[in-house]
């Protein structure tokens, strides 16, 4: 039997975090050197995209913790207590850690996740409107905006083609106009075109 069947079987073809229903996708969690059945778990994409933080915390979503935490799995054992420190803003994720045990072993492979765990708050680049935009996409411009240190001005409704996100900063986005690479806030864009 393949792996990805052995941990469906497991979790019944739920998501082991969620306990959603749906398309599921094999994590594997790191660090590891080989995929096996006690560090890889099923979950659902909207999991997913959140621990590898591509998408924003729902912290509601996150409240099935409270169950997940106490599976019988190191892999989502890891995986709650990650979570649950990403989320220790909230009350009731520190209630759950405060409650939850690790024996030394999982405590470690947890801890070696190799990042901030403080980092909460994912940057994401949004429109005026709300949608993710990401690197490639093309944006149109929503108000007539003068460009500083130049005399051109990029008019409201001009097509931007092929963005580039500024990292670090989720307010901001660069790209062509006239020929000049300008960075334009994403407050004044919206996606398509």
């Amino acid at each position: 039997m393949k792996l990805e069947e052995q941990l469906l079987a497991r979790s019944g073809n739920k998501c082991e975090l969620s306990q959603a229903e749906g398309p599921l996708v094999m994590y594997a969690v790191p660090p590891q050197s080989a995929k096996t059945e006690e560090n890889c778990i099923m979950i659902s994409e909207a999991c997913l995209a959140q621990i590898e933080k591509r998408e924003e915390l729902d912290k509601n979503m996150w409240r099935c913790l409270s169950t997940s935490m106490w599976s019988d799995v190191p892999a989502v054992q890891v995986v709650s207590w990650r979570m649950l420190n990403r989320l220790s803003s909230e009350g009731w994720a520190m209630d759950n850690l405060d409650m939850m045990y690790l024996d030394d072993e999982t405590l470690t492979w947890a801890k070696a996740a190799g990042e901030d765990e403080e980092e909460a708050i994912v940057e994401i680049h949004k429109d005026c409107n709300g949608n993710l935009l990401q690197t490639g996409d093309t944006v149109v411009i929503t108000k007539t905006l003068d460009v500083k240190g130049s005399s051109i001005s990029a008019k409201l409704g001009t097509v931007v083609k092929n963005i580039r996100l500024v990292e670090d900063n989720s307010d901001q986005i660069e790209g062509r106009v006239e020929g000049q690479l300008i960075v334009i806030l994403t407050k004044y864009v919206r996606k398509g075109g």
